[in-house]
């Protein structure tokens, strides 16, 4: 790699950071990763067809571009929306548009959905992982695509936080003269227990991972670009550091912890910055994405591939065959594990990502969407098997809340339906990382009760 007098100062070891290397609070939940980490990426074979929901990222749902008999290749533009924060929807397939259906996504919203047939020769295999993440990736070349060019390939590319949050990226990487960033902060925590999809593509793609790092960098015009990596992952860590020597990105060693991937307890332990109550990374100076999304961001801006595929980790015990996949957006959760083998007789709960965050759902038909990380079947050993009984008051459940809240308490106001209650006791500061659920002895759906009155909220706000 040739020296570039605009690039950051090089850096040959795991650097030192400011932080102390965690946060206040916080669990520390049997992680099982050893399920599905040693696991190489496989591709599922394309299904017989997909079905694209108009809505997977926070924001305005899209609306339709294409009509049924219309036949559409790999990558084509399917559905876009208007406004700023929304992401349009390509096709992972080569094949002909059927008629729209409704589907059901794994949080139980129904929404409409483009459903394409697959038709015709598909991108598979190996040429498909080699075109999407293999290869030697140009370092020198992401510091000298123009910065909004950067933010306009995420943008057309549907490109959403692919850690679960499906936040469209560009909203994030859209510069803010009133709040310049210094800091650009790739997520490789990963410390939601069982899932291994990051940490496996930062063993097998660390170079698209390190090239979106240094465009999205670019695009703000950040000083300096660490990638966060918990201790417990120390095969990552010497992969993504080879793969950062002389492109001045630091890869930081932080103590393993739920929830260390969030990104406000990423910042702090990182940096040791205090993103305010109510705030965001953007108010200090600092800008957060996860390593999945930094290599889509490098496959949309240097190798002009939209999102339409993403890698998903299958896994628990109730699986017969915990593998790590890479998806066609689209297909069904059923046909992903059916590829595993199908579930196993002790099988309990299937989970839409991990434990702690994720979504049970029932039916096999639901979608991979670009926020489904994983997919978790557990067993009812592997299920809590606390009876729910009342509030006891110990305050365990604040003692691990990482944003400091009382998580009883807005849950209490949400189950009465006071929202001013609920308001008052920042129910919006809540990120559900599901800590309070995970220590109470009560065994109360904490989680699901605070959701609950963001839906009442979020209805309030529409009238």
């Amino acid at each position: 790699m040739s020296s570039n007098p605009n690039q950051q100062q090089t850096v040959s070891s795991v650097a030192s950071i400011s932080g102390s290397g965690t946060f206040s609070h916080g669990v520390h939940p049997p992680e099982r990763k050893e399920l599905a980490e040693n696991v190489v990426i496989e591709i599922l074979p394309y299904p017989e067809k997909v079905v694209l929901p108009l809505l997977q990222h926070i924001g305005a749902p899209c609306a339709p571009l294409v009509k049924p008999k219309q036949e559409v290749v790999l990558g084509e533009l399917v559905a876009k929306g208007e406004g700023f924060v929304t992401a349009p929807v390509h096709s992972p397939v080569t094949g002909v548009v059927q008629k729209m259906e409704m589907t059901t996504l794994s949080n139980g919203r129904h929404l409409q959905a483009v459903v394409v047939r697959t038709q015709g020769e598909q991108l598979s295999g190996r040429d498909l992982w080699d075109a999407l993440y293999g290869g030697p990736w140009p370092m020198d070349a992401c510091l000298s695509v123009k910065p909004e060019d950067i933010t306009a390939a995420i943008r057309d590319s549907g490109i959403v936080g692919l850690g679960g949050a499906a936040f469209p990226t560009h909203v994030k990487f859209t510069p803010n003269e009133k709040k310049p960033i210094h800091t650009m902060v790739v997520n490789g925590c990963e410390c939601e227990p069982y899932l291994t999809t990051d940490y496996r593509l930062m063993l097998e793609a660390p170079g698209a991972i390190i090239a979106g790092a240094l465009l999205k960098a670019r695009a703000l015009n950040a000083k300096q670009t660490i990638i966060g990596i918990e201790d417990n992952k120390p095969e990552a860590i010497a992969v993504m550091k080879q793969a950062a020597e002389g492109t001045g990105v630091k890869i930081v060693v932080l103590k393993t912890k739920y929830p260390q991937g969030s990104e406000k307890q990423l910042i702090k332990a990182a940096l040791n910055l205090v993103v305010p109550l109510g705030g965001l990374p953007g108010d200090v100076g600092v800008a957060v994405s996860n390593v999945a999304t930094a290599a889509a961001t490098a496959m949309a801006v240097l190798r002009n591939r939209p999102l339409t595929h993403r890698v998903v980790c299958v896994t628990g015990g109730g699986i017969a065959n915990s593998k790590n996949l890479l998806v066609p957006l689209g297909t069904s959760m059923g046909e992903v594990l059916d590829y595993c083998g199908g579930l196993r007789p002790d099988a309990a709960r299937i989970v839409a990502g991990g434990p702690m965050m994720g979504f049970a759902f029932t039916d096999p038909a639901t979608p991979v969407t670009k926020g489904t990380s994983g997919i978790t079947v557990l067993t009812h050993a592997e299920l809590s098997d606390a009876e729910t009984t009342t509030c006891v008051r110990c305050g365990r459940c604040v003692d691990v809340c990482p944003m400091n809240l009382v998580p009883t308490k807005i849950a209490a106001a949400s189950r009465h339906k006071n929202l001013g209650l609920a308001r008052r006791y920042n129910i919006l500061a809540c990120f559900e990382c599901g800590s309070c659920v995970y220590i109470c002895p009560a065994g109360l759906p904490l989680v699901q009760n605070i959701r609950t009155g963001k839906a009442l909220l979020a209805a309030e706000a529409k009238k």
